[in-house]
């Protein structure tokens, strides 16, 4: 029945991140032993004082619909963590708070790209980006990175990318999938590329920045001639445990929150009001009480890092953020392992699920299909298991 469907809808992939989750939990529910490291969920509860935040909102009988753009005190504390944490000036009109940090993307996609435009997608990048892209008809333009450059792209690179039909570029520091993070002198190197041409609006996806192992996230929007046409996408999903919760919100151009606005208006209307009530304290409650979350993030890292590199044929780099690693795991195409031949990295992660009971995800959904992605959002005794599992067969 799919020639029934939309063009729009047909062109339109699942997104591989929930495919394999998916999979993962219908083997679990035939009762396999499956460690699932292939969702980007922290596995830690909802910090106390946001759940109390929220048990309060519901005693104050928060229960009606909320503004489309976000509740004004909302937009406040948004604003006063842009300040603190960014050194960026985004009055309440500024901001739009969105049913997740997705949306937020989504918003903005529609309210921006007609058909043909052209977006500059430095690889790797989240699944969502190009299937948001295509699905407002506009063109993905990939400047491809590797496990060699540390998955970053060059000011030279992007330059070359740049086309008559460029209207937008997407940074994600830090990465999903690949954990890098872009230092201020590099953002500096593309905004001197990008100075010169004004029409190119530039995404600036930042929902990991509080999940770093001690290297400071810039955010592009405080270079100064950039801020008029950048959009600064964060939300509380990753750093704050809330990722049910669903809050996501973006910094931008007073026009450009409008628009999204208008869109969001007709789509869904306003964010969950005891999430946004929650978020208020969320945002306003120091960094140091997630800091616990944090520290056991890098001692994940530091503990898979070391696991992988000990298994021949896998080539890792050094995540310096989120709680992703992307392994370069070429070595094995073209060669059969338990009966099975691996062609590429969907194959290779396949064979993980079905012998290791491991469920990672494709590179090739990240723009990297060299690689696999695996999240260690999991306890180190997960980690440890899965490694061991999957060094077994590959030995």
């Amino acid at each position: 029945m799919s020639n029934l469907l939309s063009e729009r809808i047909n062109r339109l992939p699942i997104s591989e991140t929930i495919a394999m989750s998916a999979k993962a939990r219908a083997l679990r529910e035939q009762g396999e032993d499956i460690i699932n490291m292939s969702l980007g969920e922290p596995d830690f509860n909802t910090p106390d004082f946001v759940k109390e935040a929220a048990i309060k909102a519901i005693n104050d009988n928060y229960n009606s619909y909320t503004p489309v753009e976000g509740y004004v005190d909302l937009r406040k504390a948004i604003s006063r963590k842009f300040k603190r944490d960014n050194d960026l000036d985004y009055n309440i009109n500024q901001i739009v708070v969105s049913t997740g940090a997705k949306q937020s993307i989504a918003n903005l996609v529609m309210a921006l790209l007609n058909h043909g435009d052209e977006v500059l997608l430095p690889t790797p990048y989240w699944v969502s980006y190009s299937a948001l892209i295509n699905l407002a008809g506009a063109k993905c333009v990939e400047i491809t990175s590797t496990i060699r450059s540390n998955f970053k792209i060059t000011p030279k690179q992007l330059q070359a990318a740049i086309t008559p039909k460029t209207k937008m570029i997407f940074f994600n520091s830090p990465n999903n999938p690949s954990g890098s993070i872009y230092s201020e002198k590099e953002y500096r190197a593309f905004a001197k590329v990008l100075e010169k041409y004004p029409a190119i609006f530039i995404l600036s996806d930042e929902i990991y920045e509080h999940i770093n192992y001690g290297k400071t996230c810039f955010s592009f929007a405080s270079i100064e001639n950039m801020y008029d046409r950048t959009i600064t996408i964060n939300g509380v999903a990753k750093a704050f445990a809330m990722t049910g919760w669903r809050i996501g919100y973006i910094g931008a151009p007073e026009w450009i929150a409008k628009a999204c606005t208008k869109i969001q208006g007709q789509f869904t209307s306003g964010a969950n009001c005891i999430a946004q009530r929650a978020t208020i304290t969320a945002l306003d409650t120091p960094i140091s009480k997630i800091q616990y979350m944090v520290d056991e993030f890098k001692t994940r890292r530091n503990l898979i890092v070391t696991l992988l590199n000990n298994i021949h044929g896998i080539k890792t780099n050094i995540p310096e953020g989120s709680f992703y690693i992307l392994p370069d795991v070429s070595y094995y195409f073209g060669k059969t392992i338990k009966g099975k031949y691996i062609n590429n990295a969907a194959d290779f992660s396949l064979l993980l699920l079905e012998e290791a009971k491991v469920a990672t995800v494709t590179g090739k959904a990240f723009g990297a299909p060299n690689c696999i992605r695996i999240a260690y959002s999991v306890n180190t005794k997960k980690i440890a298991e899965a490694i061991k599992r999957i060094a077994k067969i590959l030995a």
